[in-house]
């Protein structure tokens, strides 16, 4: 990801470029959000094979986004579109379930999303120590996660799918944080469309484990 953007002293973006960023970004956030949103409601009688393949199809939409993002926004932009609209179909049997059983927890588990992203969002913005350390931190604890998920199909542990949660929401806290920091210190607007992705995925993982948490106190 590379521009021209100018440095001060300190290694700090230019105040202009980096607001210019952040609206740019955060818009594709939303666009993105939106886009979701249609594919869910497209997806509505999905099945689960069908929602599988939607699900790797939207990730190879991520992978190919890495080498476009350095030669094209617009292309970048149009995959970034494409991947929301496809993770929206992955997850919409899981929304067409709560919103056909218990459609409250999807509304509690979009505000405490909002509230989550908003709050880490902004101390990874505004801090001016580097998050480095907290983001390979992060990176092997989301591995370790992903293992415990996996044990967790295999082998039941009491309160497993609570345990699995908060700790998803600790590893997000901490990615969303960075995640933010690096739109703040992002060297070029071409990185918009891929820290739109970073970031809409934080939000969308923390709104799943917020999903698994509300179940689990609707019960």
């Amino acid at each position: 990801m590379h521009g021209s953007l100018t440095y001060g002293r300190y290694g700090v973006a230019d105040p202009d470029r980096t607001r210019t960023l952040f609206g740019q970004t955060m818009g594709l956030v939303a666009i993105t959000a939106g886009f979701f949103a249609l594919g869910s409601y497209a997806g509505r009688n999905l099945t689960h094979g069908a929602a599988i393949v939607a699900y790797i199809a939207a990730f190879v939409c991520l992978l190919i986004m890495r080498f476009t993002v350095r030669h094209s926004a617009t292309a970048s932009t149009a995959l970034l579109l494409v991947f929301g609209v496809l993770i929206g179909l992955a997850l919409s049997p899981t929304l067409t379930y709560y919103a056909a059983t218990n459609p409250r927890i999807l509304w509690q588990a979009g505000g405490a999303t909002a509230l989550f992203v908003a709050a880490f969002g902004t101390i990874g913005y505004l801090t001016r120590r580097n998050l480095f350390w907290l983001a390979r931190i992060s990176f092997f604890a989301l591995l370790a996660l992903i293992v415990f998920g996996l044990v967790l199909v295999f082998v039941r542990i009491p309160h497993g799918s609570l345990i699995y949660s908060a700790i998803g929401l600790v590893v997000f806290a901490g990615l969303t944080m960075v995640d933010f920091q690096r739109l703040r210190r992002s060297q070029g607007l071409n990185s918009a469309p891929l820290l739109a992705a970073s970031i809409f995925l934080d939000a969308l993982n923390v709104f799943l484990f917020f999903l698994r948490i509300f179940s689990r106190q609707g019960r």
